[in-house]
């Protein structure tokens, strides 16, 4: 799987906006639509474009509380942890790290308790050691 510049720049377009039409691709990459076409396809094809997801406006969630969640695994307890963690929808992302803590969870929810009954019912899980919190004040950008 080789992805060139010019794929890069394909894929931030997509990352801005993944319903973005092949012409209005084709335009800001100064590409014929049907090159944007094929390069699209040979992406999916490779596995580069992996889905297409949906990124809910601001607006709707304004208020919301959003934080990045540090957990700490015991060692073997990963995997039931992760699962444990998928089958939350508060949990938006889960990262695996480097460093003190083993993953890194953002937790969403619509007020201050129910994200501390989030953090709670996360340090319950069977194989979490411990969690940390951080709430997120803003976002300076996202892609």
């Amino acid at each position: 799987m080789s992805i060139t510049p010019a794929d890069q720049q394909l894929l931030s377009i997509l990352r801005e906006n993944a319903r973005a039409s092949t012409a209005e691709i084709a335009r800001r990459l100064k590409l014929s639509r049907t090159t944007v076409q094929s390069r699209i396809e040979r992406l999916e094809r490779q596995g580069v474009i992996a889905g297409y997801t949906v990124r809910v406006d601001d607006e709707a969630e304004r208020g919301w509380i959003r934080a990045h969640i540090m957990i700490t695994v015991l060692p073997k307890q990963a995997p039931a942890v992760v699962k444990a963690l998928h089958a939350m929808p508060e949990v938006r992302t889960l990262h695996s790290v480097s460093g003190p803590f083993d993953l890194v969870a953002l937790g969403v929810t619509p007020t201050v308790v129910q994200m501390d009954e989030l953090t709670d019912r996360i340090g319950a899980i069977d194989g979490v050691e411990r969690t940390t919190s951080s709430i997120i004040l803003s976002a300076k950008f996202e892609r």
